[in-house]
């Protein structure tokens, strides 16, 4: 299940150029990434993409960590072990599982679970970006962007959030042979535990919703 097949349709690049070029591309040109990129039983790509995506926004969430919140040299690499090994493959086969499950009724012309894991593993992309902290902007002596960060910071957890699970959408989309309103009601639940809970973007929902009541 976890093969890499020699000569994948789209010719994917190997490697950490391989890395970088499947994450502008997925960004800038979903559709014929999900289109070109995805072949049955070659999970490996886009499971390495994944831990690779899920390690930045860990490793970032502890770099702009506050010096309570330090922990460790040998405590954070067991931690960013853990997410590469163990919580990123398994959360990712689940998630892909529930979807391909929820694909049953709605699209008969459905790939299996192995094309749903790469669909969501790429969708993933922009939440490499969203690792940085409430107190990013705090390291600088104006006060004012300091304050700020309480609203620019959750604005880009929520906009690295919607905008995965709006790839998720496209490559069920491009992948499954579905249509954009099934694509959504099949997604829902699995961009929700995705993009809702693990990449916070329900927790910047709730900031922001604090501060405008502020």
């Amino acid at each position: 299940m976890t093969t890499w097949i020699e000569s994948p349709g789209g010719g994917r690049q190997r490697g950490l150029l391989g890395l970088v070029r499947a994450w502008i591309t997925v960004i800038v040109r979903p559709r014929r990434f999900f289109r070109d990129n995805i072949a049955a039983g070659d999970q490996a790509p886009g499971l390495v993409f994944a831990i690779a995506v899920t390690l930045i926004h860990t490793a970032t969430r502890f770099a702009f960590a506050s010096l309570s919140e330090t922990r460790s040299v040998p405590v954070l690499a067991l931690i960013l072990l853990l997410v590469a090994l163990l919580v990123t493959p398994v959360a990712l086969h689940l998630v892909a599982a529930l979807e391909t499950a929820l694909l049953i009724p709605l699209a008969k012309s459905r790939g299996g679970v192995s094309q749903t894991v790469q669909v969501i593993a790429y969708a993933v992309a922009p939440c490499a970006l969203s690792g940085v902290s409430l107190r990013t902007l705090c390291v600088l002596p104006d006060t004012a962007l300091c304050s700020l960060s309480g609203v620019i910071v959750p604005v880009l957890w929520l906009t690295t959030a919607v905008y995965g699970a709006a790839l998720l959408v496209i490559g069920t989309v491009v992948v499954h042979d579905t249509s954009v309103p099934r694509a959504v009601v099949v997604t829902a639940l699995p961009s929700l535990l995705v993009f809702g809970y693990g990449f916070r973007g329900i927790h910047a929902l709730e900031l922001l919703s604090t501060s405008a009541v502020l």
